[in-house]
Formats: C-alpha cells, sequence, structure tokens
C-alpha cells in the first residue's frame, strides 16, 4: 500500500504574541515551537518512509511573511525532496494574495523546479509516481466568487444565491475532474475548504477573505478513497462511514487560546484503490493554560487566586490568568505577588475583571411578588453585603428609629452612622 503523510495549516510566524525572544537565537521562541512541530513531521516522513506528503493549506499568517520566516518553512520542506519524496503543496486562504488575485506565497516552488513537489492553486489532477505504485491527486485551493466567476455573473445578486451559483460551477468542474480519472488507481481530492458540518475553532477568526460552505456530499463521491482537507483547525473525520474518509487533520500548532483543549497533529494513510488505513497521531505541542477565578466573594482574594494558579500545571505553559475582584478588593492583590507564582510558565497574561456591586443577582427573598416588612427587607440586603457587616446593627438600629419617626439619619464620609 502506499504510505502518505497529511497535514495543514501551519501558520509558521504567527502567534508571537503568546512567546518571547530566545536570547541564543534571536527569534520568537513560538516560532521555534512551530518549526519544532513541523520538523516532527517531516523526520516521520522520511524516517517511514512515506511515499507522499500531503499538506493541505496555510503555510503561513498571510501571503507575505518576513524572508527569516520563508527560510524556515523551506528549509524544512527541502528536506522532503532530498529525500526523493512526493510532495503536494496546496494552496490555501492565508497562502493567496488580494484574495486569490496575484498568486501565491507558495508559487515560487514551482518557479524553482524543486524536484517531486507540486504546487495545487488550481482545480486540476496530478498523477503521481511513487516506489509503490500509481496514484492520482485531485487538488482544490481554497475558492473565492472572483475564482470561478467573472463580476457581471454575480452582480446584483444576494450572498446566498452567489453560494449556490458557486457550488454548482463546483459541482460541474469536479465532475469533468472525475470524469478524467484513471479508475485503476487510487484517488485522492486534497482540498482547502470550509465543508458543512465540521466544528470550527480559531480559523473562523483568521480567515483572509470570504469563502463558502461546500456540502461533504459534494467531496465523498465512491470514485474518490481518500478527502484530505484543509482550513479548518480541530482535528475531525466528516464521514464517519470511512467510505471514503473526510478528514481534516487539523493545525499543527495551537495558535490561541481557542484551541486550548484540541489535540494537534498530523494524518499517516496507507491507500491502494478500493481501501484506505488511516491514523491519527499526535504532536508535543506546547500546552495553553487558562486560569479562571471569582475572587470578588472572597476575603483574602490573594490568597485565593494563588491557590488557584497551584492546582494548575503550567511549567512551560502559556498561561492566561483572568480573576473577578471588587473595585475595593483590588489593593489586596499585588500584581508582582502573581507575576511571581506565574513565573514557571513560557508565557502568562495577568487580567482583573471588575464585577459591579449593581451587577450583582438580585436576592430571592426579594424578588418581585414577595411581601416582606422594611426591616426584614434590609437585613436580608446587608446579610449578604459583606463590606457593610460592621454597621449591619447600627443601620438596623437607625432604620427602625426611622420607621419610628424618632430621628434623622445619614452617613458620614467615614461610614458613620450619626443620629439627629
Amino acid at each position: 500500500m502506499i504510505k502518505i503523510l497529511h497535514l495543514s495549516d501551519i501558520h509558521m510566524g504567527s502567534g508571537f504574541s503568546h512567546g518571547k525572544v530566545n536570547p541564543a537565537t534571536g527569534l520568537n521562541t513560538r516560532l521555534e515551537d512551530f518549526v519544532k512541530s513541523l520538523r516532527h513531521c517531516i523526520d516521520k516522513a522520511i524516517a517511514l518512509p512515506v511515499d507522499l506528503v500531503l499538506f493541505g493549506g496555510d503555510a503561513f499568517p498571510d501571503a507575505t511573511p518576513p524572508p527569516y520566516i520563508q527560510e524556515a518553512f523551506a528549509a524544512e520542506f527541502r528536506r522532503l525532496a532530498d529525500a526523493n519524496i512526493s510532495t503536494v503543496l496546496l494552496v490555501g486562504n492565508h497562502d493567496q494574495h488580494s484574495q486569490g488575485n496575484g498568486g501565491a506565497s507558495l508559487s515560487i516552488y514551482r518557479t524553482l523546479v524543486v524536484p517531486g513537489f507540486i504546487v495545487g492553486d488550481s482545480i486540476k489532477t496530478y498523477k503521481i509516481t511513487t516506489k509503490k505504485g500509481d496514484l492520482q491527486v485531485i487538488t482544490l485551493p481554497w475558492l473565492t466568487p472572483a475564482t470561478l466567476f467573472t463580476r457581471p455573473e454575480t452582480e446584483g445578486l444576494s450572498l446566498e444565491e452567489v453560494n449556490g451559483l458557486l457550488i454548482k460551477r463546483l459541482q460541474l468542474i469536479l465532475e469533468g475532474e472525475v470524469r478524467g480519472l484513471d479508475r485503476a488507481i487510487p484517488t485522492i481530492l486534497l482540498g482547502h475548504l470550509m465543508a458543512d458540518y465540521a466544528t470550527l475553532g480559531s480559523e473562523r477568526f483568521l480567515a483572509v477573505g470570504k469563502g463558502f460552505t461546500i456540502p461533504v456530499s459534494l467531496l465523498s463521491r465512491p470514485e474518490i478513497d481518500y478527502v484530505a482537507l484543509g482550513h479548518v483547525h480541530k482535528h475531525q473525520n466528516l464521514n464517519k462511514s470511512n467510505n471514503p474518509p473526510v478528514v481534516y487533520p487539523g493545525s499543527i500548532e495551537r495558535v490561541d487560546f481557542s484551541e486550548e483543549k484540541e489535540d494537534k497533529g498530523y494524518v499517516l494513510v496507507e491507500i491502494e484503490k478500493g481501501k484506505v488505513n488511516w491514523e491519527f497521531c499526535t504532536l508535543p505541542v506546547r500546552k495553553f493554560c487558562t486560569i479562571e477565578v471569582d475572587v470578588s466573594g472572597a476575603e483574602e482574594p490573594e490568597t485565593a487566586i494563588l491557590k488557584a494558579i497551584r492546582k494548575k500545571e503550567i511549567q512551560d505553559a502559556i498561561v492566561r490568568l483572568i480573576y473577578k475582584i471588587r473595585s475595593e478588593q483590588q489593593e489586596l492583590v499585588k500584581t508582582a505577588t502573581l507575576e511571581k507564582a506565574l513565573s514557571l510558565a513560557h508565557n502568562y497574561t495577568i487580567r482583573a475583571e471588575l464585577v459591579s456591586q449593581l451587577a450583582r443577582p438580585r436576592l430571592p427573598e426579594l424578588g418581585i411578588g414577595r411581601t416582606i416588612e422594611p426591616l426584614e427587607a434590609l437585613s436580608t440586603y446587608l446579610n449578604n453585603r459583606e463590606d457593610l457587616q460592621e454597621l449591619q446593627e447600627e443601620m438596623l438600629a437607625a432604620a427602625e428609629k426611622l420607621l419610628a419617626g424618632d430621628c434623622e439619619v445619614y452617613i458620614t464620609t467615614q461610614n458613620q452612622l450619626s443620629f439627629l
């Protein structure tokens, strides 16, 4: 069987805000993390070895990455050419200039004629010869209305109408590719797209240009043995019957905290005509960790925050600490103390969220439709105000005198009750 490594969404050069400068190399540590994960994939491809590597698109955060980031990406993929492993680089939305106009950041690999490399920037079928036999790959890069239509064809149409036309046009184009297939050898559809039923992650915020959703039914055809996808950062198989598998390997590194609980990795595939075995392989990526704690009701808020930090494994992790606190408690929490407690983390952020006294939930005892005496109402309210506990007895006594008409009451700036 032909062995394939399927990976996608490298996004090399993103997430720098979660890293720091490595004094030994001068590089951001998050770039080093991304390179390490990619290197792990390439190491695996060479060690097995596989016969083909499929990259599902989105090499960088945008189409014009700095030269040193391009070099880091190229250095790893060049190792595949040196090992005589065929590679298909698909163009994703982040790889395109101006939403598809003006080429793509990956086109340089075709221009340089890197041995065994194919750049998929159009809908096309490639026949690839490997040591284990031939197979064919249909490339389906990121599509926009401008890719399939001229402006007059879509002028005056709603977004829903345009998307409907896009699906119909894509269906016709794919049908043409399928009819030209060699039915004796295995077929793979390699696409960078948003399929229906897919679970989204941070790609919803990272998208460059607007795409459209493609039905899984359009992709899972009997003539296709494996559908290799890119764009969605969460690993998932959209066709549980595996006939054929429709697989997103997900991104190889966590881009932000929306991917905190997602496993990251790549997919190993073994394929022959009519038969496919595949396996998701996890990568040892850096951990993201969120610590959320509400200390607005704590007498010692700093102690409560430190306790919450100690409950988490933060060694070398990227950490965000979010704590809710009342304004009058702020002076009880020292930022330097929190920073010291988080010093084991690779990188951390601290965010305090003020809890408004006006936003406190209503007390059931004081709800609408209930009849309650004024003193009882005041007592219930004071029992739920920690900041007024010292004045509770005096305030109740003052209220009682007010109701009896015996005196007038005011509160001084020192929070002391006075009687007239």
